[in-house]
């Protein structure tokens, strides 16, 4: 085995000017103003948190929407979790953060690794963004990829379903996900300090982990520091799973080491924010069920070649794990630098009510070690920027116009580099407009896009454009009662990872082939809900349809061993589906929710099923509160999945016992506190995630209890 060393020297000095420039602009234009979005405090969380059951909460704004928008204005279904319900959902990854919410699971690889799902769509179809700015990781080019996104420092999560949300790029046909965090202040504390610090623990994986986010400021200024550490070992599943014979129940090299920290400096006016980030993530996280036996597979034509492709007798065909030594485990080495600059003005000339920045440059680099060696580096050098214009209404209508643009440097290199150094650029305009007429609110939005993908050793590049549009309306047709619908027709271009691969990746036990000649995808997309949000009984239900012309996907041509050659291919696909759920108050202190999901997606004309698509989901979940308590208790059924692809195999179902609880106080001073505990899986159950590349090799984890408190001052 090779040991490659690696300089890790930045090549984006000239794009840098970019984002700088245009924060120049905006500081020379004005001063920035009180919060985009007005956020609930942890006080008034507390205080809120122990009314009854029909309290009436300030309507959550959703960040995302581009205009500001709260939940219930949306034409399209939207999750956002906040406050105290956000802490009891996070999890050490944004894949499990989000994983049983309606519509959204995980692609789980172990627990260093997880990417949302959302309607059966992953990987580029999900777009990642910070406050409104993609991420710039490697997790869209393969599930073993950590997402760079700390969720115990998340002060809110928003999740758009559907291809609608066109500001952030038409290639987010699956949905958007938008973590708001602090690291950028804007505004000063009025107290001049503030903050809160966490700590928790879980079980399963032996986890400790703690937080803590700082804002203090004086004048103008505003500083921010906040970080989290986390050490999990490996994770324990549930009973009856003995791989190969092996007594233990743990998941050999499923433990996760990751460090984030971020300095943020804003000057805050009358008028607006201008401010800067810098944020440092390093992770250590082992890659479950590496297969070495496929070292030295190549391709003969259409077909794999391994040295014999005859099966051995007795040998399982699918997700081996042939490692049980810890030290045998291929471990992820990653660091992540982010230089972000946010800023707002309002008002910032005739006719426009806010002018708004986001823009940063990404250094990303992680290496696959084994054995004590660099195997394979991945690298990720990428800026991106975005400016937003909000006019002022104009005969009634109310929108925002923008500029995005973005370039991506993305290099492998060693023994699992099966992606030639690429360039991708991309650049970006786009338009929304709402118009409110009595009940009824109307909204289109156009975007036109242009992406280039360069592979530097072949010397081939390819170019596509693409135009999208979509129009919505939300009528609320009686008090309490309200119908969404929406139609988009999207336009998705190849990444250059689909254009360009070549190789063995044995973190999924596939051999890719890309296809330089891919053309972009097409999406047409109507999706109806309907939603009762006052009264005893409460719910939101959601159908939708997605089909999509030259639909890109990686066709199984071959096996050998578990092995599969897959070839980037194009043809029509459609995707179906309901999701929803019912909330019946039965007094001041509880109620019962009913929840759940299904998607089908499958090739046109007969051309079979898609691979890793969810199972179908129901459950039912009882909450109370009850002065400072809160507790919830639920049963999810996740049913057993067999309507699979070729050379995929069924996953089994099972159902899951969750439990939480949670205290909610106020120290001497005022300041609120809160204390809480969770355990899932209380059955113990062994559990597989259809969704995952390595679903036999690492099943979901067993029982485990999270405890954790948090403090507010």
């Amino acid at each position: 085995m090779t040991h490659h060393k690696h300089t890790h020297q930045s090549t984006l000095c000239y794009p840098v000017l970019h984002p700088i420039a245009l924060a120049a602009i905006l500081a020379l234009a004005g001063t920035g103003v009180a919060h985009a979005q007005q956020g609930t405090s942890p006080a008034s969380q507390a205080a809120a948190s122990q009314q009854g059951a029909s309290a009436s909460l300030p309507p959550v704004t959703v960040s995302a929407s581009g205009l500001q928008l709260g939940a219930n204005d949306m034409t399209t279904p939207v999750t956002v979790l906040e406050g105290d319900e956000l802490v009891r959902r996070r999890e050490a990854t944004l894949g499990e953060t989000l994983n049983s919410e309606p519509g959204i699971t995980s692609s789980h690889f172990g627990a260093g690794a997880s990417r949302p799902i959302i309607r059966g769509m992953d990987g580029p179809r999900v777009k990642v963004l910070s406050d409104g700015a993609e991420l710039h990781d490697a997790s869209t080019i393969s599930p073993d990829h950590a997402v760079v996104s700390e969720p115990l420092l998340a002060t809110q999560i928003e999740v758009l379903r559907g291809p609608s949300a066109l500001l952030y790029g038409n290639g987010a046909v699956g949905g958007v996900v938008n973590v708001l965090d602090g690291k950028v202040p804007t505004a000063v504390p009025p107290k001049g300090v503030e903050g809160s610090a966490e700590l928790r623990a879980n079980t399963g994986a032996r986890e400790a982990a703690g937080a803590f986010s700082l804002t203090g400021g004086t004048g103008n200024l505003a500083v921010h520091v906040e970080g989290v550490a986390r050490d999990a070992g490996d994770y324990r599943v549930g009973k009856g799973w003995a791989p190969e014979g092996e007594p233990t129940r743990k998941v050999l090299g499923s433990f996760n080491r990751t460090d984030t920290g971020s300095v943020g400096l804003s000057w805050v006016g009358d008028r607006g924010y201008l401010g800067a980030a810098y944020t440092r993530q390093t992770a250590k996280y082992g890659l479950p069920g590496h297969n070495h036996s496929f070292e030295g597979c190549h391709t003969h034509g259409n077909s794999l070649h391994c040295g014999s492709h005859d099966h051995d007798e007795g040998e399982d065909d699918h997700d081996h794990d042939h490692d049980h030594e810890h030290g045998d485990v291929p471990v992820v080495d990653l660091r992540s630098e982010r230089f972000d600059i946010r800023g707002e003005l309002r008002n910032p000339f005739a006719g426009f009510s806010a002018l708004r920045l986001r823009a940063g440059v990404t250094d990303y680099v992680h290496d696959e070690v084994e054995d004590g060696a660099i195997s394979t580096t991945f690298q990720n050098k990428a800026y991106d920027t975005r400016v937003e214009l909000q006019h002022n209404p104009i005969a009634g209508f109310k929108g925002v116009i923008g500029l995005q643009t973005s370039q991506r440097k993305f290099t492998a290199d060693g023994e699992e580099a099966y992606v030639e150094p690429t360039i991708t650029r991309k650049l970006g305009i786009f338009a929304l407009e709402e118009y409110r007429l009595g009940d009824w609110r109307f909204e289109a939005a156009l975007r036109h896009d242009r992406q280039t993908a360069e592979a530097q050793a072949s010397g081939i590049e390819r170019s596509h454009n693409g135009t999208s549009a979509s129009l919505g309306a939300v009528w609320k047709f009686t008090p309490g009662y309200q119908v969404g619908t929406s139609f988009t027709r999207a336009s998705r271009a190849p990444t250059a990872e689909e254009l360009y691969a070549q190789g063995l990746h044995m973190a999924t036990s596939t051999y890719e082939r890309g296809n330089a000649n891919l053309k972009s995808e097409i999406s047409q997309n109507i999706d109806v809900s309907l939603k009762k949000t006052a009264g005893d009984t409460t719910f939101g239900v959601s159908v939708f349809r997605n089909r999509i012309n030259n639909y890109i996907y990686g066709r199984t041509l071959d096996e050998v061993d578990g092995l599969q050659l897959l070839q980037y291919s194009q043809a029509d696909a459609t995707f179906t589906g309901i999701e929803g759920q019912v909330r019946q108050r039965i007094n001041r202190n509880l109620g019962v929710t009913l929840f759940g999901d299904t998607v089908r997606a499958r090739l046109a004309d007969g051309g079979g099923l898609l691979p890793r698509i969810p199972a179908t989901r129901a459950g039912i979940r009882m909450d109370a509160n009850w002065q400072a308590w809160e507790g919830q208790v639920e049963w999810v059924q996740v049913a057993r999945q067999n309507r699979v692809a070729d050379f995929e195999t069924a996953t089994p179902g099972y159902g899951m016992l969750n439990l939480g609880v949670s205290y909610n106080g106020q120290l001497s001073n005022g300041s609120p506190w809160q204390a809480y505990l969770k355990a899932n899986n209380l059955t113990d159950r062994l559990a597989y995630a259809h969704t995952s590349f390595i679903k036999n090799a690492a099943p979901l984890m067993g029982r485990n209890v999270t405890v954790g408190v948090k403090v507010a001052f």
